[in-house]
């Protein structure tokens, strides 16, 4: 059977949140989360699931919901979860290929950095799974040891790693303006930020850590 491909939308601001009704016609699961709902329904989208305290939904929204999303887990407000690590759990209960993860970039910075760490804290625990955030500027991803290729985006065309909880050792980049290889870098270093890759191809591959991938427009 074909594992699922996922997409989560949080309630981060619309204007960083790409178009997604360019995805309708692409056979993937839609879990809104909080306002994100509402964004997901605005795109002419049915979501499969809705995630949160919905602390920010409306009573007519609420109503919405309700009448139009099969599967609805509601939470109270007072919990330990964030309504995006609930999203997590639900995703990852269905096994999939792949989340990608909309409106979790922008606005409160707070939000931001929990939501970075967390998708690298699940790369660990299920790597299997790819977890990208991708927002209109960036898309962000979450790499563990090993040899990884990367095609070349004319409109991302700015690719920076960044290691996450410890240092990357051995990390060895090729196709790229500034290549590396066989390098230590620690946790919270800047010399792998704003690389290019000059090739249509790129490889990448590190022995120990866990780096975040970062491709940007300019």
């Amino acid at each position: 059977m074909t594992k699922p491909i996922i997409h989560i939308v949080a309630g981060g601001p619309r204007n960083l949140i790409p178009d997604l009704s360019l995805f309708i016609d692409h056979p993937v699961l839609w879990a809104g989360v909080d306002h994100g709902v509402r964004t997901i329904f605005q795109a002419g989208i049915a979501p499969h699931v809705a995630v949160g305290d919905f602390d920010s939904i409306s009573k007519e929204e609420w109503q919405q919901i309700e009448k139009k999303v099969p599967a609805i887990h509601k939470f109270r407000p007072e919990k330990d979860e964030t309504d995006m690590e609930l999203a997590l759990l639900w995703a990852v209960g269905q096994t999939p290929e792949k989340i990608v993860i909309f409106g979790a970039t922008g606005g409160r910075l707070d939000h931001f950095m929990a939501n970075a760490f967390l998708v690298a804290a699940y790369k660990q625990k299920y790597p299997d799974i790819m977890f990208e955030l991708i927002d209109t500027n960036n898309t962000i991803s979450v790499w563990l040891p090993g040899m990884h290729t990367i095609e070349q985006d004319t409109a991302k065309k700015y690719v920076s790693f960044i290691p996450v909880f410890n240092e990357v050792i051995g990390l060895t980049l090729s196709g790229f303006k500034y290549p590396l290889r066989n390098h230590t870098v620690p946790l919270g270093s800047s010399l792998c930020v704003s690389n290019e890759l000059i090739r249509q191809t790129g490889h990448f591959s590190f022995e120990k850590g866990i780096l975040m991938m970062i491709r940007s427009m300019d």
